[in-house]
């Protein structure tokens, strides 16, 4: 029961930090800028179809934080918040280096980590998948398709994104 309490903790700080940053980015909630404003920065990063592109970060965040909060659907949630993350390091942090303090990938990385883990390890007796679990999704195979999935989104979105310096000469 120890480590079921361990999980379910370790689930609900990054599952529900994950999911106020996303808020934070498209409802303006804690002192977020909101979907108007994350879109106007995602356009300043080279981003097509700025809006749609924050309101899919946003909303990565809050369902693959919210999934991982709640233990439900196995790796789905996780896999969504790696995908989220490697967008974000990529694009923003990690011309800065490492360190958060300096605006680096530190965070994404370490959000991107801790999804990988819950992935692998599950979310534990106390969730939601423990009342009503679906077998396909709790198989190390089905992990491993879904992160996957996630990179290939991401590495497609980094892909399309124009560098600022790119954009700025089409202009």
């Amino acid at each position: 029961m120890a480590t079921a309490l361990g999980l379910l903790l370790a689930r609900l700080a990054f599952g529900l930090a994950i999911t106020s940053h996303g808020t934070q980015k498209l409802f303006g909630w804690f002192g977020g800028h909101g979907i108007k404003g994350t879109a106007g920065f995602f356009d300043s990063l080279g981003f097509p179809a700025s809006r749609a592109m924050a309101t899919a970060a946003s909303l990565g965040e809050i369902v693959g934080g919210l999934l991982l909060a709640l233990g439900w659907l196995g790796s789905v949630g996780p896999a969504i918040i790696i995908g989220v993350m490697i967008v974000a390091g990529a694009s923003v942090h990690l011309r800065n280096g490492f360190f958060a303090q300096n605006g680096g990938y530190e965070m994404a990385f370490l959000y991107g980590a801790a999804a990988l883990a819950f992935a692998f390890a599950g979310p534990g007796a106390l969730s939601l998948d423990a009342l009503a679990s679906i077998p396909l999704l709790h198989q190390p195979a089905t992990a491993w398709v879904l992160i996957a999935l996630a990179v290939i989104g991401s590495l497609a979105i980094l892909a399309i994104r124009r560098t600022p310096q790119a954009r700025d000469q089409q202009a």
